[in-house]
């Protein structure tokens, strides 16, 4: 009996001082949808305020705090130990990913020397993440998103979570990556324009518009044609004119 395949083994590190505890339960979702956590560290200076909200959830998801005490003022010692042990780990040869959950792009060199190893970095950072460190990840996913949903109250239904961008803001992206697949009659399946997209822009994610799904997220900017195919696969096209009869 064949040994059943071992999901993607990942080194998960935190920049306590650049992320917020609010995000660590929809982080550590979004990293088992990736592959196994099989290290999770912590770097911060937990009796500063900004990195204190972490202590009450390292218990719950197995985090290993790394303690990095403020002596001096300047460059941050946390920065520092993160990129040691990453480096470290690196070379250790036993990992396939790095998760690097920080908006620092002071991370941006170790991103891409991660990477040259042929090693995937999948970052995490809020939207205000400096687009160097967002392009050298392989996949770069919005803190925001990872937010928990709202919670139902009496005085009336759930509001839908806040999107970071209107849906229109993605149409020219979505645009662009069906001019870039080769096409007859200008459908392209669903699926490769989701794989193009990701190739294209690493921190592409339907949700940033409001959307779990890509398929949605098409619907709702109304610019292009969706149909469904035999299978249940979808294809779009940009939306073609109407025809008006001739009277």
């Amino acid at each position: 009996m064949p040994a059943e395949a071992r999901s993607p083994r990942l080194a998960v590190l935190i920049d306590a001082d650049n992320a917020s505890a609010k995000i660590a339960d929809g982080l550590f979702e979004e990293i088992a949808n990736l592959g196994e956590a099989s290290v999770r560290r912590i770097y911060g200076d937990f009796a500063n305020a900004r990195s204190k909200g972490w202590i009450d959830v390292l218990a719950r998801h197995a985090i290993i705090p790394q303690q990095q005490f403020a002596y001096t003022t300047g460059k941050n010692a946390s920065d520092i130990t993160l990129v040691i042990d990453a480096m470290d780990l690196l070379h250790s040869g036993r990992f396939d990913g790095f998760c690097l959950v920080s908006s620092d792009s002071d991370f941006t060199r170790l991103a891409s020397r991660i990477r040259e190893q042929g090693i995937d970095v999948f970052g995490f950072g809020e939207q205000k993440t400096p687009e160097s460190f967002r392009q050298a990840c392989r996949r770069f996913i919005y803190t925001e998103n990872l937010l928990p949903a709202p919670i139902p109250n009496e005085s009336g239904p759930v509001q839908a979570q806040k999107s970071l961008q209107p849906p229109s803001a993605a149409t020219p992206i979505i645009k662009k990556v069906i001019a870039q697949i080769e096409s007859e009659d200008g459908w392209v399946s669903l699926g490769a324009v989701g794989t193009q997209l990701a190739n294209l822009s690493s921190d592409f994610d339907p949700r940033t518009y409001g959307f779990r799904k890509l398929s949605d997220l098409v619907r709702k900017t109304s610019a292009f044609d969706i149909e469904q195919m035999q299978g249940g696969h979808l294809r779009i096209r940009l939306k073609q004119p109407i025809q008006r009869s001739s009277a």
